[in-house]
């Protein structure tokens, strides 16, 4: 018999044991000589992304700084306690932007007014009443597409609608229906994504304990999507202040004596303003100091009223 057909003795099976055990100890020290340097690769991956991500929210907090460095800077030599309280004098060369200032805090309130309670019923009914079918897919659709719609259409739809079918004129509620349509797009798709992205399990929970739907929706569902919520109204907020093209048709006029006496009457805008001052002014240096300034209390203006909204926001989420 050959080599081959012999059995192992005792030394052979101890020296295949111990060169099984070296082959195993040998793949070991490979696998750790080879284990740092895909752990240093991914670390060295990681330190890349997070300089990228700084690197850019740099590059947006430098152009967000600019900007308002510059406008601090234009618009702070015309603010004076006159510039804030007096109506404009003197061919819009001196005075104040007082009826400017009431104007937009009037069109905001009155378009949020408007907007809020439809946008809220409409995503409350796309998400949690409305069937799935293809039309409902369509209808949501179709508010996204709205949203980004130029503004100057809505403001020709509100001139033909408002202005002349209706016959509410050039005025206040003009403008604020105008506007409250302009942002109800964004407001319902807002709500739809609160709604949405809540668990199933809070409504089967709540029905389970005998609630109806809309004690459900009421209690459960509102409350806990109301942060995102307003969220939406807070980005609404800022669009609808800063608007000139709708109100252009709807609301806004260039010069007022006193303040407005009803929903039915025209009124200042400062966005309006601004453009009016550096287009049609006949005294250009007096004109664009002023405007810088009406674009400061502008910017000032909406950083208020949203950061009333962040604060009721931030409330609202301690509580649930």
């Amino acid at each position: 018999m050959g080599l081959v057909d012999k059995p192992m003795n005792g030394n052979g099976q101890l020296a295949s044991v111990k060169a099984s055990y070296s082959i195993e100890k040998a793949f070991d020290r490979i696998t750790k000589i080879q284990l740092p340097e895909k752990k240093s690769s991914g670390k060295l991956k990681q330190k890349l992304g997070f300089f990228l991500l700084g690197l850019s929210m740099a590059i947006v907090l430098l152009f967000l700084g600019s900007i308002v460095y510059f406008i601090v800077t234009k618009g702070i030599r015309a603010i004076s306690w006159e510039f804030l309280t007096q109506v404009p004098k003197s061919a819009m060369t001196k005075g104040g932007v007082a009826p400017a200032i009431v104007g937009t805090l009037y069109l905001t309130l009155g378009s949020i007014i408007f907007a809020l309670p439809l946008g809220l019923a409409c995503a409350i009914y796309l998400c949690e009443y409305s069937p799935k079918n293809i039309i409902v897919n369509i209808i949501r659709i179709s508010i996204n597409n709205l949203a980004g719609v130029p503004s100057v259409v809505f403001g020709l739809f509100g001139l033909a609608v408002f202005v002349k079918f209706f016959g509410f004129g050039v005025s206040i509620l003009s403008g604020s229906l105008t506007l409250g349509i302009l942002v109800l797009p964004s407001i319902i798709s807002a709500t739809q994504e609160s709604l949405l992205a809540l668990p199933q399990s809070i409504r089967e929970a709540s029905l389970a304990l005998g609630a109806t739907q809309w004690q459900t929706i009421k209690k459960v569902i509102l409350p806990s999507a109301l942060p995102g919520i307003l969220t939406g109204i807070i980005l609404s907020i800022g669009r609808v202040a800063g608007e000139t093209a709708p109100i252009l048709f709807t609301a806004a006029t260039f010069y007022m004596r006193g303040y407005p006496k009803s929903l039915f009457s025209e009124v200042m805008a400062l966005p309006y303003h601004i453009y009016a001052l550096m287009t049609e002014g006949t005294h250009p240096e007096a004109q664009t100091q002023i405007a810088y300034g009406c674009a400061l209390i502008l910017l000032v203006l909406v950083l208020f009223i949203s950061s009333i909204a962040i604060i009721i926001r931030q409330r609202t989420k301690d509580l649930v």
